[in-house]
């Protein structure tokens, strides 16, 4: 049975538009995508008729390198920002050749129907093709990649994790509101003591040559946004 009687015996997945300039891979994807049900409506090799068979066609589905002609840097995504615009009930699907923490993130900020997947991911049929079912059904898709390389970044950017024990105990009697004499009561250490210790933390924090309070208050700001 060829894949457009397929389509015909039954009601298509969904319309797919697929953007990326590598027609190799891009042709693979088309073949993959109806010989599983879905009808592949338009084709692009950069941004801006990708944009144009979105607005035409509103698939249910759009398929898109993160980097495409003519600079091949973020194209994809700024089209996939785009979309996510213009029309929202279309799910994106970005395919990117290595994980681009940053990039990820702005996309991912966009909500449900939308993943990010290496394209390395893609050589898994079956994997591949429940991503994009995922989507199509309004789920988002985070490639494993990098949901490492974000623990990993957590862990690497963490201000906090450079404080002691006891500097940590420090900085969330500070949170509290605490003055130094207070802590130093609460801690059975001398005010002397705490003062190292504040001392200590504004440095490893990063914290700006200000006044005390301010210093502070920022100290507690950091302590709050790391739980």
């Amino acid at each position: 049975m060829g894949m457009s009687q397929g389509l015909q015996q039954g009601m298509p997945k969904g319309r797919v538009v697929l953007a990326d300039d590598d027609v190799l891979l891009r042709e693979g994807l088309a073949s993959l995508c109806e010989r599983v049900g879905y009808a592949v409506v338009g084709q692009a090799g950069e941004a801006e008729t990708l944009l144009a068979l979105v607005a035409e066609h509103r698939p249910e589905l759009a398929v898109v390198d993160i980097r495409m002609p003519p600079e091949h840097s973020t194209e994809g995504l700024r089209a996939a920002a785009t979309i996510r615009e213009k029309f929202p009930a279309t799910g994106i699907l970005v395919l990117s050749a290595y994980v681009e923490v940053e990039d990820a993130l702005a996309l991912l900020a966009g909500g449900h129907r939308i993943g990010y997947l290496l394209k390395s991911r893609i050589t898994d049929v079956d994997e591949f093709l429940e991503t994009l079912d995922r989507i199509s059904k309004g789920g988002s898709v985070v490639d494993p990649s990098l949901v490492q390389e974000l623990v990993a970044a957590q862990r690497r950017d963490d201000p906090l994790s450079l404080l002691s024990g006891r500097e940590r105990e420090v900085l969330e009697l500070m949170a509290e509101g605490r003055s130094n004499a207070g802590i130093g009561r609460r801690l059975w250490v001398t005010e002397g003591t705490v003062e190292k210790h504040v001392r200590s933390i504004m440095s490893k924090l990063r914290l700006p040559e200000d006044t005390d309070d301010h210093r502070r208050v920022l100290a507690v700001l950091t302590f709050l946004e790391s739980r």
